[in-house]
């Protein structure tokens, strides 16, 4: 049986998507055949298909880092036809085929369960960049910042990881103050539960050594200038969750303040996070992540508008997040 999907491909002329047809043979290895209904359109998914980056480590492939639907035939022990799946991260999309397809076939070790109550669609919204966020949210817990303790600031704010983080953080009760290029967004962004917002040229000056105090915690998904400059700004024993990149990879900073204020840079790995963690943060995001509001910074495409909605997200066009309905 054929079915849809997105393909890049690469030649000396350049790389290029465009919607195909294939057939089951076309897939990867895997011991879990899946037949998917939602994907979503992240920043690296974006970057993989414009070529911004070398994210797709192979070619051709389907791209599409995360998706959500429901096992066709399955060889492996924890799966069986019909049960409801969601996939993110383990280089599916960058070296495996990925989400933007109507079929898929994965390991079954990197699937987990559709949280009940909850449709593929809410997991699609949440998707890699609102997983990564609670995986923020986690690591400013674990190193002991508490809302008392002053304003946690979220970078990239209109994007999908820093609405999401928004959302949690506000629920949780702490003080968000959202950085964001697009200030147009702020009653979108107030809306979502930051208590303010700041221009993120704020953040785009010579970097100094230590400055002004501000900043209880911070989830950053800009690294470069940006990052280094809210470093300079942490308050004592504050932490920073890095988590991306869009401004660069490069970080202009100095030990000035890890070895006078204390300020601990942790670094957030969504891609291979161990399976015990990966399952407590789905949990937490049933628990802590408000769905309404989720809904509301979500847009809905068809997979024909995938290549147009990955090169807006590079060009910082898109806010929230974008399901894709595969079917």
């Amino acid at each position: 049986m054929s079915f849809r999907g997105i393909l890049i491909t690469k030649t000396d002329s350049g790389q290029k998507a465009e919607l195909t047809r294939f057939e089951e043979q076309d897939l990867m290895e895997g011991d879990v055949t899946v037949d998917v209904s939602h994907s979503s359109v992240n920043y690296k998914d974006g970057l993989a298909i414009t070529g911004k980056a070398p994210i797709a480590r192979r070619f051709p492939l389907i791209p599409g880092i995360d998706f959500a639907g429901v096992v066709r035939a399955s060889s492996h022990p924890r799966w069986k036809a019909g049960d409801q799946v969601v996939l993110n991260g383990y280089g599916v999309g960058e070296g495996h085929h990925g989400g933007f397809a109507e079929v898929a076939r994965v390991s079954g070790d990197w699937l987990v369960p559709v949280p009940k109550g909850w449709t593929a669609a809410d997991c699609m919204s949440v998707g890699v960049a609102g997983y990564t966020a609670m995986l923020c949210v986690m690591a400013l817990e674990e190193q002991g910042v508490k809302p008392a303790d002053g304003d946690i600031l979220v970078t990239g704010a209109a994007g999908g990881v820093g609405t999401t983080a928004i959302v949690i953080l506000a629920k949780l009760g702490y003080r968000v103050i959202a950085s964001t290029g697009r200030t147009s967004e702020e009653p979108f962004l107030k809306g979502l539960g930051a208590a303010g917002v700041v221009d993120r040229n704020e953040f785009n000056g010579p970097v100094k050594p230590l400055a002004k105090s501000r900043w209880a915690g911070c989830i950053d998904s800009v690294g470069s200038v940006t990052l280094a400059n809210v470093i300079s700004q942490m308050n004592p024993d504050a932490t920073v969750a890095a988590c991306g990149l869009a401004q660069g990879m490069d970080l202009p900073t100095n030990v000035a303040p890890f070895i006078l204020r204390g300020v601990k840079l942790v670094g957030i790995n969504s891609v291979s996070t161990p399976m015990p963690r990966r399952l407590k943060v789905w949990d937490r995001l049933v628990q802590d992540l408000d769905l309404a509001k989720l809904h509301a910074l979500t847009t809905h495409v068809k997979l024909d508008d995938v290549p147009q909605v990955a090169a807006d997200i590079v060009a910082g066009k898109v806010k929230g997040r974008v399901v894709v309905d595969i079917r």
